[in-house]
């Protein structure tokens, strides 16, 4: 080829200029080619020889081949590294943090993001010794069983005090449908009242396994056989239910609702702010809507769409005659008239002749009724505030409270008639001139 220096050509392209000289001649410059011919020789596009034609048929390697892609955090690495060193790095978590604050990228630059920086996550708790054999897997029937568990985490108020609140979680073995509840703490009444809200919310099954807490078995016979804590054993026949203990410390064979407490603790509590338990609530209930009509691989569907059609035909509504008193835990009243309920005090009505109360929270509103459910005594807005709520006419009541003595009394005082003007004067201690002026000016007052 005359005047071209076919020296750095692609293959490709040198033989069919090659081929095309043969037939046409030799070209005297590049500018000869006839690209549709050429685009008909090789198979390369239009647009790419044009491209080819501009660099003399060389192909010129992009100056940033072989380089990653460098991250678009500018201004966002910060609050990236805060929540990894918190522990956060689930990358949707992260996303959905940083896209609060203005952040337009996409997942996968956070994935890489997170993929570079590992070593700002804590390390997690080690296995120093193997656990053996875990068991294997089993299926249950729609419907047929749940798990349930408790979770605990670490609350830091708006005063720097730290405080320990509760996690209620409950699963459904065949679908994943979950449900959470948070509270004060774990006591056997916030067990059944979180459970009786799991059940209204996904239905009854045939039973529920747990681990061996205390609020739901006392221990167990000679026979390996459960002894129920009685409370608890009143509480599954008034629904009615079964319960299914695991093996002593093989807390795997509950392992779906281990696997959602730990899910909660990393995705959900999250660098989470709430304002009190009530916010908490309502957010963790937004949060399971969300997650139970998400499609997941596991169940080849949303859970939500599967426990309403397939495991609904095998659950059973919740006997509300029969739970109302476990929604409604027990509190005796105290001399001056409070009931204690989540660590705060509640006024309730001298009237009332009993000595205790049942009391029932609903957001932000507690109900004080007698002991018997039938006479609602007061009802009072929940401030979650330390100081003590009174009720309307708390101390209106003829009976008063009154304090007696606890000791014997041995103090003794004694009590005069009152004596009269003149014998005041008298004894007052006057010069003899002012008393005279004294009685004179009484004289003509009394005139």
């Amino acid at each position: 080829m005359k005047g071209i220096q076919s020296n750095g050509f692609l293959p490709i392209i040198a033989q069919a200029i090659a081929e095309m000289e043969e037939t046409h001649g030799e070209f005297s410059s590049i500018d000869e080619v006839n690209l549709a011919e050429l685009d008909r020789r090789t198979g390369l596009s239009r647009s790419k020889l044009r491209r080819l034609k501009r660099n003399g048929f060389c192909e010129k390697l992009h100056g940033l081949k072989g380089q990653k892609k460098e991250h678009t955090l500018d201004g966002y690495s910060s609050v990236l590294d805060a929540l990894l060193k918190s522990g956060v790095s689930n990358s949707k978590v992260c996303l959905e943090r940083l896209q609060a604050i203005g952040f337009t990228g996409s997942q996968s630059t956070v994935k890489r993001y997170i993929a570079t920086h590992k070593y700002l996550i804590p390390a997690k708790r080690q296995l120093v010794a193997p656990q053996g054999n875990r068991g294997r897997r089993y299926a249950t029937k729609p419907g047929e069983a749940y798990q349930m568990d408790w979770g605990f985490t670490d609350v830091l108020d708006y005063n720097s005090q730290s405080y320990r609140v509760a996690c209620f979680a409950m699963i459904c073995h065949h679908c994943g449908q979950r449900y959470i509840e948070f509270f004060p703490n774990a006591r056997q009444e916030n067990l059944f009242i979180g459970m009786i809200h799991a059940f209204q919310y996904m239905g009854v099954p045939r039973f529920v396994l747990t681990d061996n807490m205390k609020s739901v078995v006392l221990h167990r016979d000679l026979e390996g056989h459960p002894v129920w804590q009685k409370d608890y054993e009143a509480f599954m026949q008034a629904l009615p239910f079964e319960t299914k203990l695991c093996k002593p410390r093989h807390p795997f064979t509950k392992g779906k609702v281990e696997r959602l407490v730990r899910f909660v603790k990393d995705n959900f509590l999250a660098d989470r702010v709430f304002c009190d338990l009530t916010d908490l609530n309502w957010q963790a209930l937004e949060w399971c809507n969300k997650q139970n009509g998400t499609y997941r691989r596991t169940v080849d569907g949303a859970p939500q769409k599967i426990h309403e059609t397939v495991c609904g035909e095998q659950l059973r509504m919740v006997p509300e005659d029969s739970v109302r008193f476990y929604l409604c835990p027990e509190r005796k009243i105290s001399f001056d008239g409070f009931v204690n309920y989540e660590g705060r005090r509640f006024g309730v009505p001298y009237s009332y002749p009993g000595a205790t109360a049942r009391v029932e929270r609903s957001g932000d509103l507690l109900r004080i009724y007698s002991a018997d459910l039938k006479v609602l005594l007061a009802t009072h807005a929940v401030t979650w505030s330390r100081t003590d709520s009174f009720c309307e006419g708390q101390y209106e009541s003829l009976a008063q409270p009154e304090e007696f003595p606890t000791a014997p009394v041995q103090t003794q005082i004694l009590q005069f008639p009152k004596p009269s003007q003149d014998l005041l004067v008298a004894n007052s201690g006057m010069p003899r001139e002012r008393q005279r002026i004294f009685t004179a000016e009484k004289t003509k007052l009394s005139g």
